[in-house]
């Protein structure tokens, strides 16, 4: 095998979204897959195509009662999963399932030692809630991949790493008291963006107090900022010893984003992917999975992925 790097591409998973004038819309897919053929990048790596994830998997993060509401309302197609920010669009039951299937692919692939890294640009899905939607999120693909490693791989070490401009609200309180899940979150201060949480003195509850971490931004923060916080993870996933890492690296905390104020570059996205799997090749065995997330100015999205997967192709 020539390639080490699988970047997941194709309708089904381009296919998720919420049509114009939503932020998020379905053209996401294509922009991020363009820049990287016209960088020279996509000789570099392997495409997977996703399958659709199983209700059992769905099952695995999501209640039953959650599952079957996104079913129901998918058929219907009309009104909204959340209060008001995810539609429920015709066909959004198929697509949120084949995002959770890809990344489920993904990690498949990695684990059986076929590539080390793997990247799912329409992914990253981190506001939903074990039984809510939320913030343009109806699955929550990472969740589902940390319970699908403990249950398929009998992982228990699983460090989530999130450089999107939102607090991962969804993976934070969906794990709060799991010990075991590393969790490292850099983002735009709550009191000034959606969700409205992810404090510094959000670490954990129960057993796992002290075990998470959250490093929340001022408005207009830039690249400066950005690397002073990423010394900190860096030190808390070294010290946590994963055994393996889910980015996700929405391209929202670039500047020029329209809903956010974050004034970072791609060149953040290039250093926190280039430092995890340096991270990854001393503790994982170099397994990372990265996933898109967020991010709705359109030049971003194309050049923060990229950068991302530039730095898995160099890096292996």
């Amino acid at each position: 095998m020539s390639k080490n790097v699988l970047v997941y591409k194709g309708k089904e998973i381009a296919a998720y979204g919420f049509g114009d004038p939503h932020p998020f819309g379905t053209d996401r897919h294509d922009v991020f897959h363009n820049e990287l053929e016209s960088v020279g990048l996509a000789a570099s790596v392997d495409f997977g195509h996703p399958r659709p994830a199983l209700v059992d998997e769905l099952a695995l993060f999501h209640s039953a009662e959650y599952i079957d509401k996104v079913s129901r309302m998918s058929a219907l197609g009309k009104g909204f999963l959340d209060d008001g920010d995810t539609p429920a669009m015709s066909g959004i039951y198929d697509s949120a399932s084949a995002v959770v299937g890809a990344v489920l692919c993904a990690v498949d692939e990695v684990m059986h030692d076929n590539y080390q890294r793997a990247f799912i640009p329409i992914a990253g899905l981190h506001h939903a809630g074990r039984d809510h939607a939320a913030g343009f999120c109806v699955f929550n693909d990472c969740g589902i991949a940390v319970e699908y490693l403990r249950r398929e791989f009998g992982l228990n070490r699983i460090a989530y790493v999130d450089i999107d401009a939102h607090h991962g609200d969804g993976m934070f309180y969906g794990f709060e008291d799991d010990p075991d899940l590393i969790f490292a979150d850099i983002h735009e201060d709550g009191r000034h963006l959606y969700p409205g949480t992810g404090a510094a003195d959000e670490t954990g509850a129960g057993k796992a107090r002290g075990t998470k971490l959250n490093i929340p931004l001022a408005p207009r923060a830039d690249d400066a900022d950005f690397h002073l916080a990423w010394t900190r993870v860096e030190r808390y996933l070294d010290a946590a010893k994963p055994e393996f890492i889910l980015m996700q690296c929405g391209a929202d905390s670039l500047e020029g984003d329209p809903i956010t104020t974050l004034r970072w570059t791609e060149e953040a996205h290039a250093t926190a992917a280039t430092s995890l799997c340096r991270i990854a090749d001393k503790h994982c065995q170099g397994r990372i999975v990265g996933t898109g997330g967020g991010g709705y100015n359109r030049r971003n999205v194309a050049r923060a992925w990229t950068r991302v997967v530039q730095a898995f192709v160099e890096t292996h």
